[in-house]
């Protein structure tokens, strides 16, 4: 079970990252955060509000570094 998580997950990331011509996408909106990580969107940005994901504004704009997605899933592994 295990391994098809992972690869799900693995073609998550390439789908979120791609655009079709070869540049990946590092900062993600609310709404594309909360579905790499499987979340909802109240449970990112409460996420956000309780300082557990650091965000990148850009003048009224939320956005979430891909990077820091990636962080905060390998420190809430377990096991």
């Amino acid at each position: 079970m295990d391994s098809l998580a992972d690869r799900v997950s693995a073609r998550l990331v390439e789908h979120l990252r791609g655009d079709g011509r070869g540049i990946e996408q590092r900062l993600l909106n609310v709404n594309d955060a909360a579905r790499y990580l499987g979340r909802s969107r109240a449970s990112v940005r409460h996420m956000i509000a309780d300082g557990g994901l650091p965000i990148v504004r850009s003048d009224h704009r939320v956005f979430l570094d891909i990077r820091e997605l990636d962080k905060w899933i390998d420190e809430h592994r377990q096991g």
